[in-house]
């Protein structure tokens, strides 16, 4: 199984990502060291909720507690990592968004797709 660590070399149309973060709104470059995953999970919600600190998520501000809350509450240790396990695991924590993880950048080749559900 899969086990990502972190920043990966994601191109599009031979573009870096931090070019492509620049250009689309809609990719977020998580600027974490570790617990990369939990922050795009903050990230993401916050934006979907209007969350008045999305922007200083975004930009890697104020997100630190916030998702060492979400460790702490989730049970979830990341020290060796983020796989399937621990997106299971978050999408019972967090019912009412679904996850989903695209392998590549084919929306077709899909490796995780949780399933929204009251709590």
């Amino acid at each position: 199984m899969p086990v990502g660590f972190g920043k990966s070399a994601i191109n599009s149309r031979g573009r870096p990502l931090f070019v492509m973060t620049h250009l689309k709104t809609s990719i977020v470059e998580v600027k974490a060291e570790e617990n990369c995953l939990a922050h795009a999970l903050v990230i993401s919600i916050a934006k979907v909720q209007n969350d008045s600190d999305y922007k200083a998520y975004r930009q890697g501000r104020k997100i630190r507690q916030v998702v060492q809350t979400l460790l702490e509450t989730t049970g979830i240790d990341m020290s060796n990592g983020a796989g399937i396990s621990e997106l299971v695991r978050f999408q019972e924590h967090i019912r009412q968004y679904k996850r989903v993880v695209y392998r590549g950048k084919s929306c077709e080749d899909i490796m995780f797709e949780g399933q929204v559900g009251s709590p």
